[in-house]
């Protein structure tokens, strides 16, 4: 029953995070141990968006993929994903986006409470998941340096 709950401020807008973090399909090139997401239906209701998809996670010979229901509501900057399919008795997720100061730096909140089925499959992946979750959202921070930084794009 691993949970893991931080709050963090960084140097980039609400709107522009919650971007970042719903662009799922980009997950792969940045995110500790996803090797593969696959966006399976997507339903779109005005600005809010049901995502329904498969990520592969990896960590040495050890291969799981699972589906998850992602609800993007950019109104109230939250991302909720719910746990469908696979390797977990259950996976909540939950991001929230805060506008601090002058909007030009927000706080990022990062939530995620899961469980394995197996017994055997959370002693070999379990510290590690628990690693690479608390790694997330500075995996998110860096690769938003990477893309909205003034100094990532030359010339601008």
């Amino acid at each position: 029953m691993p949970q893991f709950t931080t709050t963090r401020q960084v140097r980039h807008r609400a709107e522009e995070m919650f971007a970042l973090v719903a662009d799922v399909e980009k997950y792969p090139e940045f995110l500790p141990m996803c090797e593969a997401l696959t966006v399976r239906s997507r339903k779109e209701r005005g600005d809010r968006t049901l995502l329904v998809a498969d990520m592969t996670v990896g960590y040495k010979l050890i291969r799981e993929t699972f589906t998850s229901q992602v609800f993007l509501n950019p109104e109230e900057s939250i991302i909720d994903v719910k746990y469908i399919n696979g390797p977990f008795r259950y996976l909540d997720n939950r991001w929230g986006f805060r506008p601090v100061g002058d909007g030009s730096s927000c706080e990022i909140e990062f939530f995620i409470d899961y469980e394995f089925k197996s017994r055997t499959l959370s002693l070999l992946m379990g510290t590690m998941f628990d690693i690479a979750f608390r790694k997330f959202s500075e995996a998110f921070e860096r690769r938003a340096d990477e893309i909205y930084s003034p100094d990532s794009h030359p010339g601008a």
